[in-house]
């Protein structure tokens, strides 16, 4: 595995955010790649654009300690999970004098998207992404599928085409900064730090790295949680409504305890939908 990844110009490693097992994964395997003579970024998803300087600015001051990172760019008004599981990833990017950019879009650029589609981007970033050009019809249907499921089947039908949008940008432009991140210079690829839906082959960043940036190599590694009496790895797939599962590599970790998602998400659901209800109401 270590061999297929260390020859990949794009390496992606997903992730479950709450869980701690993933992200001492993550920080191995990055300190691992990084360690083996290939220059490159490291992309956070948790990191959004309008972070980037200061991001920069604390990495300037401190270019050895990943301790105050998360203070510098606000990480807990982020929602995130605590900042000290991500730190060890963040230590062995600073370790090996890698650049750590900054991969998503924030949050008041992605409003824009499910009002205006992904002209909010600007025409020059729109066509550069290639998000000009309808997404195939049926991968869109795979992705709303995907985001019905993940919100419990309680999202109102007019919000699911517009977060469908969302996710793609947001792909679309994770892919752009790994491009960049591996073109800058002494650099020879990137990492991509995200969450597993991010790192599918199918519909994630590598389609859009395919797209952008056709005969580089991208690998996908996802960590996936086990449930109890499943035993077969093929009977995961349907976990992600795919035949197969959607990633290079598989490895499969422990689930830590946890609330049921739907009952956990019950209250961000609410929330979303009033706001959504909201912006649709004539002023």
């Amino acid at each position: 595995m270590i061999r297929g990844l260390a020859s990949a110009d794009f390496v992606l490693l997903g992730e479950k955010h709450d869980n701690e097992d993933h992200h001492r994964i993550q920080a191995w395997l990055t300190k691992t790649l990084l360690g083996r003579g290939r220059p490159r970024a490291v992309a956070f998803e948790m990191f959004t654009v309008d972070q980037a300087d200061a991001l920069a600015a604390y990495i300037t001051k401190h270019p050895t300690d990943a301790a105050g990172l998360g203070d510098a760019v606000h990480w807990e008004q982020r929602g995130w999970p605590e900042w000290r599981m991500y730190r060890p990833i963040a230590q062995a990017a600073l370790d090996a004098g890698a650049p750590i950019l900054a991969a998503d879009l924030p949050r008041t650029t992605l409003r824009a998207i499910t009002k205006e589609g992904t002209g909010a981007l600007g025409v020059r970033a729109e066509r550069s992404l290639r998000l000009d050009r309808p997404i195939p019809a049926g991968m869109r249907s795979a992705m709303e599928d995907e985001i019905i499921d993940a919100h419990c089947n309680a999202l109102p039908a007019s919000m699911i085409g517009p977060m469908t949008t969302v996710m793609y940008t947001r792909d679309a432009h994770m892919a752009g900064v790994m491009i960049d991140g591996a073109a800058m210079p002494g650099r020879d690829g990137s990492i991509l730090i995200a969450g597993k839906g991010h790192v599918r082959r199918d519909h994630g960043v590598p389609f859009h790295l395919e797209r952008l940036a056709p005969g580089k190599r991208s690998l996908s590694l996802a960590m996936v949680e086990v449930a109890k009496g499943e035993t077969d790895p093929a009977a995961y797939a349907a976990r992600y409504n795919a035949a197969i599962l959607p990633f290079d590599y598989a490895w499969f970790t422990p689930r830590p305890p946890r609330e049921p998602a739907c009952e956990r998400f019950a209250d961000q659901l609410r929330r979303a939908k009033e706001r959504h209800q909201r912006e649709q109401s004539p002023k």
